[in-house]
């Protein structure tokens, strides 16, 4: 997790994919409502991190009450991504409490997995 910590966004993109596939989950935030959503400047989208522990680190002020939820990789490919794309989210891949993560769009995380 350190080793994350200590990396841009685009670091932990890249790095975070080779840990989705790895682990084979997601790890999002719920509330009492679902799923988290953030937005930026531009975008709505689901933040997702490759462990419980750095979406832990998200969860503080507004997201306090937020528990980290894994998702298998194969449920998060079939059912989330296609949701995501006809909804017109984004995802924020593994932002950190000093940092935003990379928006990507839904097509590019299965680019990503692809590739890794």
């Amino acid at each position: 997790m350190n080793n994350l910590l200590e990396k841009s966004a685009f670091e932990r993109l890249e790095l975070s994919f080779g840990l989705f596939s790895s682990n084979e989950k997601v790890w999002i935030l719920t509330d009492e409502h679902g799923c988290v959503m953030l937005t930026t400047d531009d975008e709505d989208g689901v933040p997702v991190w490759p462990s419980d522990d750095l979406a832990k680190l998200w969860a503080t002020e507004d997201w306090a009450d937020c528990e980290p939820m894994a998702i298998s990789l194969s449920d998060f490919v079939q059912k989330w991504i296609p949701g995501m794309e006809k909804d017109g989210l984004m995802l924020m891949v593994c932002p950190i409490p000093a940092e935003e993560g990379e928006v990507i769009p839904p097509d590019a995380f299965i680019e990503y997995i692809n590739r890794a």
